[in-house]
């Protein structure tokens, strides 16, 4: 199936790891040329080795504005044009709150900061781009955290639920200019985010309850996840690299979940 990307250029935001690696691999395959802007030093080296060298690699720290401005300046400089957005870039709280009360007011700072704030600094640098060329798509990386009210971070669940809502808003705004804005959703996925989780969960536990994390993944795959399996980085980029495509020209305001079947909507 021929997805129309080759030489199309993509900007993937959180792109040094996890989802948004996967994401910035997929699309060099298609023969796109791909931007990686992550807050990671090793950014650059990262979208090398993942893209190709013709990759560019920005370290860009999404909750300042000047710098996202700064990074689209580049990337325009580089490439020209910029015909897509995945936008992956995320944090969680770094704590285990359930309940809620686990956490103070001041641990949601940064994460409202980088992944609410973070996403309507990059939504404002490139919308109006693609909206005067008239084409291009946006994807956001949300979570079913920001469906289901996951009580695991709460901080982390509320901004998963502004992007999906704010994606909302954007694809109403930018479908007469020829612009598609979708949200994809992955459930468990093995990456560093994933595992800061458990991270927290074991710090918190008590030392007869603790588990490693792979017994603990095990278990609560069991118990939240249909399927029965992991979702991987892959999966989710598959669906990023379909929503982003010409297969997928007549879908707008969506919001995809790659989740094994942890949320089921009747």
């Amino acid at each position: 199936m021929d997805l129309e990307l080759r030489g199309h250029a993509v900007v993937v935001t959180g792109g040094a790891s996890g989802i948004g690696l996967a994401a910035a691999r997929a699309f060099a395959a298609e023969g796109c040329r791909v931007a990686v802007w992550d807050c990671s030093s090793s950014v650059s080296e990262v979208a090398r080795q993942a893209c190709g060298e013709a990759a560019l690699g920005l370290a860009v720290d999404v909750a300042d504005d000047a710098a996202v401005r700064a990074a689209f300046a580049r990337t325009l400089d580089a490439f020209g044009r910029v015909d897509h957005l995945v936008h992956a870039a995320a944090v969680g709280s770094g704590k285990f709150g359930f309940p809620f009360t686990n956490l103070t007011p001041a641990d949601w700072l940064r994460v409202l900061a980088v992944n609410v704030m973070g996403t309507t600094h990059v939504a404002h640098a490139i919308a109006p781009h693609l909206a005067d060329r008239g084409s291009g798509t946006m994807v956001f990386v949300a979570s079913v955290a920001g469906q289901i009210g996951s009580q695991t971070d709460p901080p982390y669940s509320a901004s998963k639920a502004a992007n999906i809502n704010f994606a909302q808003c954007l694809a109403r705004d930018l479908a007469p200019r020829g612009v598609r804005v979708n949200t994809v959703c992955p459930g468990m996925v093995p990456t560093p985010l994933n595992r800061a989780v458990w991270q927290a969960w074991h710090d918190q536990t008590p030392p007869t309850d603790r588990l490693g994390y792979d017994d603990w993944a095990a278990r609560k795959l069991r118990a939240t996840v249909p399927l029965g399996r992991w979702q991987t980085p892959d999966a989710v980029a598959d669906m990023i690299l379909f929503l982003s495509s010409a297969r997928a020209a007549h879908v707008t305001g969506q919001t995809i979940n790659v989740d094994g079947g942890t949320v089921m909507h009747s």
